[in-house]
């Protein structure tokens, strides 16, 4: 475990360390771990300019407020969008691309446990949040994240560590159980951000664990399962949730540590090693240390042998491409209905 002291000796040389002005764009910044490492990142950097993307705008005006309390140098800017429709995701992009010449951090956190809802687009709601959008944010935003000259990451809070199988028949999960579910968006999450930086090497990409934090992702569920589990939460929650600022504090290295940079030769790695004794590079998604992918826990550490091997046979298998095939093909299906429409 990286521990909470090394993390923050890291963020508290953000400011120092890296340039002032940094750009970063968090979706899904209005609960749970978005809305925690929104807030630190605006305590430790040095006048950022930052982009809050959510539904509601009751929380992201709060969120701004708080953070501008926190950072007065600071610009934080709150857009009100739903971000399961490609069509929405890229009118964001487009906002952002005529107001920025380059961005340094792209933070994703969106998604939901509710399933069996379809999009207007015609997407499976939680793989549209969770798969689609996500990775339309990055390929509309990937130009200006190679535009910048000091920070480039991309950091998709997720299901890391626990890849496991895809299910190419049923890609977007209508049929499958849970956990069979979550091996499947696990190594599409993870496969997906490799094809990113085998085209961008120069960018480096971290698939996240959170941890067990207070959010509104079972918002919507039903099912026995699911209202058991919120009815436990409501009552035990509060014995075992990270409390936020840590899970901020934690994310907020993700982002910046030059620990997960984009190779060994990053000149854009971010905050530097040296800042503590105990820090050290951190092995990659193939195995190796520094190569750009990294699937994450909660803890800060690398996923384990197990999940290489099944990562390694994955990509034996094509899985790669098929993955980006899959998704590219669905979300030009996505943007053509909206056009019959």
């Amino acid at each position: 475990m990286v521990a909470l002291e090394t993390i923050r000796a890291s963020n508290s040389r953000i400011a120092s360390t890296l340039p002032s002005g940094l750009v970063a764009i968090f979706v899904g910044a209005t609960n749970g771990v978005g809305e925690a490492t929104v807030r630190q990142f605006a305590k430790y950097a040095s006048a950022p300019r930052v982009y809050l993307i959510g539904r509601s705008q009751d929380a992201g005006t709060r969120i701004v407020n708080e953070c501008r309390a926190l950072n007065a140098k600071g610009e934080f800017t709150f857009i009100s969008k739903d971000t399961s429709l490609m069509r929405n995701v890229d009118e964001i992009c487009d906002t952002i691309k005529h107001k920025e010449k380059s961005v340094n951090l792209l933070f994703l956190t969106i998604g939901t446990l509710q399933t069996g809802k379809t999009t207007v687009e015609g997407l499976h709601y939680p793989a549209a949040i969770a798969v689609h959008a996500r990775n339309r944010f990055i390929t509309n935003l990937l130009p200006l994240i190679k535009n910048a000259t000091s920070l480039r990451r991309v950091i998709s809070v997720f299901i890391a560590t626990l890849e496991g199988e895809i299910q190419m028949d049923d890609f977007q999960g209508w049929h499958m159980k849970l956990m069979a579910n979550r091996d499947h968006a696990a190594s599409i999450t993870t496969l997906s951000l490799e094809s990113h930086h085998k085209d961008n090497p120069n960018v480096s990409f971290v698939h996240n664990f959170p941890g067990v934090i207070k959010s509104g992702i079972t918002r919507g569920t039903s099912g026995v399962v699911l209202t058991a589990l919120k009815a436990v939460v409501r009552i035990f929650g509060s014995l075992f949730y990270m409390p936020a600022e840590e899970a901020g504090d934690r994310h907020v290295f993700l982002s910046t540590s030059a620990r997960y940079s984009a190779g060994e030769k990053d000149e854009a790695a971010g905050v530097p090693l040296s800042v503590a004794p105990d820090l050290s590079i951190a092995r990659g998604t193939d195995g190796k240390l520094a190569s750009g992918v990294y699937s994450i826990n909660a803890s800060g550490e690398s996923a384990g042998e197990k999940v290489e091997d099944a990562l390694a046979s994955l990509r034996s298998r094509g899985m790669t491409g098929k993955v980006m095939d899959t998704i590219n093909t669905d979300i030009e299906k996505a943007l053509a209905a909206n056009t019959k429409a």
